[in-house]
């Protein structure tokens, strides 16, 4: 039995992004817990490499399960490569719950991260392909407020749980896993297959009809239909006339420019360093002299500014566009991370065996130079919130052609999950070996990302995904001398009205045009 779709775009999103609170909860289920004298006597103090492995497992299944998300997408299409990650996502947590050493916590971590993967890549392709042009960036923020959702929840929970005694503490905590898992299963029969992927293979009347029923309320003869349905098509058909397949797709004909950007930009998320104060603002508290549920509560505000920030975040996306977003936020959270290290260096004190034994925090400070790591840390999240951290993934998804997106996202994420692993193997150690030294590599990173923001991205804001590809082509504007809006399908659709109104009646040949008969076949 089908059952009714719901074809509100909020609606989709709010359901479909469910994906990222996952990764969400996974991320807390590890901060809340990691400085819980539970979590360090049943796993036997796990410090350095054997932490920073159990910190990164998560982001080596993410890898695992970018890699093989797009053609999974490609096949069976993006509404269902969602609903099959919770599958892996509920296996990972019944590991995790059952485990009995840190092996099979990093095997479950692992399974989930597969999961994450897959909704990391493929929620922003299904967002960005259903919605309209001038709310795509505020549509695809509300994943990442998922994501500050699900870490924000699960925070709190661990440290509900935390009060628990013996190892029932963590394996309660991680046990609530299922349920983000379950609400997204149930809520997916419900949401409409993407047009976009519709017409890629072949099911033009359904593509129409859900085009038309997300848009404009199920009127196919709406001008906006119209245009795009003819824009969709156009460019669909000149792709698949293109000489390259497979490999080359992603690097002929000026896609280069195009892999480039999307890879990048994933990467540079992961490079400014702010996941290290989500992973471990335990540790970054704890050498501001934090100790406790002080530091705990105080890592939960954090959280709560992240959901605070990427709200106010989602209401101007798409009128100040992307580039500004990520240039100048890049170069915030550089200033951030050279004060935080800055301090740390000049005012911190080493502190043999780590504080409070936690060999992870080797350096500490204390007084007004505290005060200045708590409130750096806090805005370096602030402006990570407001930047970098949905906008990446805006861009990403907005930048690949219709016939690349799904694998092309899959590569933008498998970079996002490579730095992610690495930094989260990285990090513990670096900690420990050149501690204050982390932060300032962090910080020049930062300007790196800004100074690549400037020079190779395009503006996408307002644009639909068909025409981005202009900016991208040989030939093309600079980066720095594009902006918001100045939309090609805007005048496609005044073209169609005024068709229309001369009694042309171009909406009646929706799904008989000659480019929708080469899609059918």
């Amino acid at each position: 039995m089908e059952l009714p779709k719901i074809y509100n775009t909020y609606f989709l999103a709010i359901i479909s992004t469910v994906g990222g609170m996952l990764f969400g909860f996974d991320i807390s289920s590890m901060s809340a817990i990691i400085g819980t004298p539970q979590y360090v006597d049943y796993f036997d103090d796990p410090h350095g490499v054997v932490q920073g492995a159990i910190g990164s497992a998560l982001a080596a299944g993410s890898v695992v399960g970018a890699l093989f998300a797009g053609s999974l997408s490609d096949k069976i299409g993006r509404r269902d490569a969602i609903f099959s990650a919770c599958l892996w996502w509920l296996a990972g947590t019944a590991v995790q719950v059952a485990c009995n050493g840190y092996g099979m916590l990093i095997a479950g971590r692992i399974l989930n991260g597969v999961c994450v993967g897959i909704t990391s890549s493929q929620v922003p392709v299904y967002l960005a392909e259903i919605a309209k042009k001038e709310k795509r960036g505020s549509i695809i923020v509300i994943q990442q407020l998922a994501i500050e959702w699900g870490i924000l929840i699960m925070f709190f929970i661990g440290y509900g749980c935390s009060f628990i005694a013996g190892d029932a503490s963590f394996r309660t905590a991680w046990g609530t896993q299922f349920v983000p898992a379950v609400v997204l299963m149930l809520g997916i029969p419900f949401l409409p297959r993407s047009p976009r992927w519709l017409a890629k293979v072949g099911r033009v009347d359904e593509a129409i009809d859900v085009l038309a029923r997300i848009q404009a309320g199920g009127r196919k003869d709406d001008p906006l239909v119209v245009a795009e349905w003819e824009e969709i098509t156009t460019i669909l058909a000149a792709e698949r006339e293109a000489p390259y397949n497979g490999w080359r797709r992603f690097i002929k004909n000026g896609m280069w420019r195009r892999t480039f950007a999307g890879t990048s930009v994933q990467a540079w998320q992961q490079l400014s360093g702010a996941n290290v104060m989500t992973y471990y603002v335990v540790y970054v508290f704890q050498m501001a002299g934090l100790r406790g549920n002080i530091n705990l509560i105080s890592s939960g505000v954090q959280y709560a500014l992240f959901i605070v920030f990427t709200s106010i975040v989602f209401f101007f996306i798409d009128k100040t566009g992307r580039r500004p977003l990520l240039i100048y936020g890049a170069i915030g959270m550089g200033i951030c991370q050279f004060v935080v290290g800055g301090v740390l260096g000049s005012y911190g004190s080493y502190v043999p065996g780590g504080v409070g034994g936690n060999e992870n925090v080797i350096i500490q400070v204390t007084g007004h130079p505290s005060h200045v790591v708590i409130a750096f840390s806090y805005l370096l999240i602030i402006v990570y919130a407001l930047t970098l951290a949905p906008v990446a993934w805006v861009y990403a998804a907005e930048v690949w052609s219709l016939e690349t997106r799904a694998i092309g996202m899959s590569f933008a994420s498998v970079a996002n999950w490579l730095f992610n692993f690495a930094l989260g193997l990285f990090v513990p150690p670096a900690f420990h070996n050149i501690s204050w030294k982390t932060f300032i590599i962090f910080g020049v990173l930062c300007f790196g990302a800004a100074a690549q923001a400037f020079l190779f991205y395009p503006e996408t804001a307002q644009k639909s995904l068909e025409e981005i590809e202009i900016l991208f082509s040989k030939g093309g504007p600079k980066p720095w001398n594009t902006r918001p809006g100045d939309s090609l399908l805007d005048a496609k659709i005044a073209q169609v009205e005024e068709s229309q109104q001369k009694g042309e009646h171009l909406g009646g040949k929706l799904g008989s045009t000659a480019h929708s008969e080469g899609l059918r076949a």
